[in-house]
């Protein structure tokens, strides 16, 4: 099933402090978002699949350009996936971004491992997601637990859908409450 791409985007934030010490280098999130016309607004289909099968090139479009914007899969330390769904689509709708672009995010970046964690909802023009981020290789590093933004000025319009893939290239700047650290993470099978 084609699709229909309206516009993209690309940003990056740069952190350097949280009024803690200075980094030597910035933590680095983005996001890489697509809106497309939604071919099951208005209606209800049954089958949702084949749209689903359909995003996956999607998917690896936008987790090529962010892992380059980023610095290369290399740098990438943690991710995440989000869509927001027009007014005359459902959740659903949505709801295929998390195979789609799951799939294509760890495609991309082949070390990774553990759930890429997601955020969806329908919603007007303008809406603004905040999208879970999770460590690349091992669900329980609460360093790497954050958020990143994803909305677009223009979208989504009732007829679109906004696709998104999160990426950062490491966890948040002065973490500091426990838990697992990634020089832990031992089993990498996505838990510990």
């Amino acid at each position: 099933m084609a699709y229909d791409i309206r516009k993209t985007q690309v940003s990056i934030e740069e952190i350097w402090h949280e009024r803690g010490p200075r980094r030597a280098q910035p933590l680095l999130i983005g996001t890489a978002l697509a809106v497309i016309s939604n071919p099951h607004a208005g209606r209800y289909d049954p089958d949702l699949m084949p749209f689903q099968a359909g995003l996956r090139d999607l998917g690896r479009q936008l987790a090529r350009t962010l892992c380059e914007r980023l610095g290369g899969k290399h740098t990438i330390e943690a991710y995440g996936k989000g869509a927001i769904v027009g007014g005359d689509g459902e959740l659903e709708h949505g709801a295929v971004w998390h195979e789609a672009g799951g799939a294509a995010i760890r495609e991309v970046i082949a070390q990774a491992k553990a759930i890429v964690p997601a955020a969806k909802t329908v919603g007007a023009i303008g809406t603004r997601l905040m999208v879970p981020l999770g460590h690349i290789e091992a669900a329980y590093v609460r360093s790497h637990f954050g958020t990143a933004e994803m909305t677009i000025w223009d979208a989504p319009r009732r007829d679109e859908i906004v696709f998104g893939l999160v990426m950062a290239t490491g966890g948040r700047t002065h973490a500091r409450i426990g838990g697992l650290s990634v020089d832990q993470i031992s089993v990498h099978d996505g838990q510990r």
